[in-house]
């Protein structure tokens, strides 16, 4: 199985090469995260099966914008599980409010209605159950918590892979973004915490982080991107491609057998 993972960026200005990308590209799996309107109908004109839900409501002073997250799919879908994430406006501290506030829209605003999904692939040897997930770039504990939230849909007997934007900062010129985003002074501190904490769940859910260590966010400099593949696959390749053609965030792939 070809697999892809890719945080499109809501606000791409390279809309046409993207799906030009993704058109042409010779995927089994394509997994995609903020994902505009406006592409999603587009995605929709392609001869894949295809499942999606909101994957974040932003509250722009302009008016609410939908994004998306979508599972584009060589095989028929189906038992799909919808996944929503708490809100957390009323929790936050002064200072994120005031920085989400203060922010131009483009960067931050308020946000909500916020979720992932899984399906369930059927393929001719069985079904494999697919996750689709952001995460939220906020609390560390929070970002823990939905990916627990996800995880109520695992299934052991099941061949699993988990996509997605988990938004895990790991190097100390961005972790500060924990504590200004409601986190404690500790989780802006300690740099590796969080990516060891959530490795150990990987481990506990029996899911393989294919491209651990790699690099697929320039400005943090982190993994924020990852296909997690159950021990019922072996991975053959594993990359972070070049291109991010017009998203802040790489593509990534991961081949894997049975």
């Amino acid at each position: 199985m070809q697999i892809y993972s890719w945080n499109m960026l809501y606000r791409n200005a390279r809309q046409d090469e993207a799906f030009d990308f993704i058109s042409k590209t010779p995927f089994d799996l394509f997994c995609l995260q903020e994902v505009p309107e406006a592409f999603l109908k587009r995605l929709k004109t392609l001869p894949y099966h295809l499942d999606y839900r909101i994957d974040t409501e932003r509250h722009p002073r302009s008016g609410t914008m939908h994004m998306y997250g979508v599972v584009l799919s060589r095989y028929p879908l189906s038992n799909k599980h919808e996944i929503s994430y708490p809100e957390y406006w009323h929790l936050l501290p002064w200072r994120t409010r005031a920085f989400v506030t203060l922010m131009p829209d483009r960067y931050f605003t308020r946000i909500g209605n916020r979720g992932g999904f899984s399906v369930d692939l059927k393929l001719p040897q069985g079904p494999v159950r697919v996750f689709n997930l952001h995460l939220i770039l906020a609390h560390p504990t929070w970002r823990l918590k939905e990916f627990e939230l996800a995880m109520l849909y695992h299934d052991k007997t099941l061949p699993t892979i988990v996509c997605g934007d988990f938004n895990i900062l790991e190097k100390p010129h961005i972790t500060p973004l924990n504590w200004l985003l409601g986190g404690r002074v500790s989780d802006a501190l300690s740099v590796t915490r969080e990516r060891a904490h959530i490795e150990k769940r990987f481990v506990t859910y029996e899911l393989t982080n294919a491209l651990s260590g790699e690099m697929t966010h320039p400005v943090s400099r982190s993994q924020l991107d990852h296909i997690l593949v159950s021990r019922s696959f072996s991975i053959t390749s594993a990359s972070v491609l070049p291109d991010r053609l017009g998203s802040d965030h790489h593509p990534i792939h991961v081949e894997v057998s049975a």
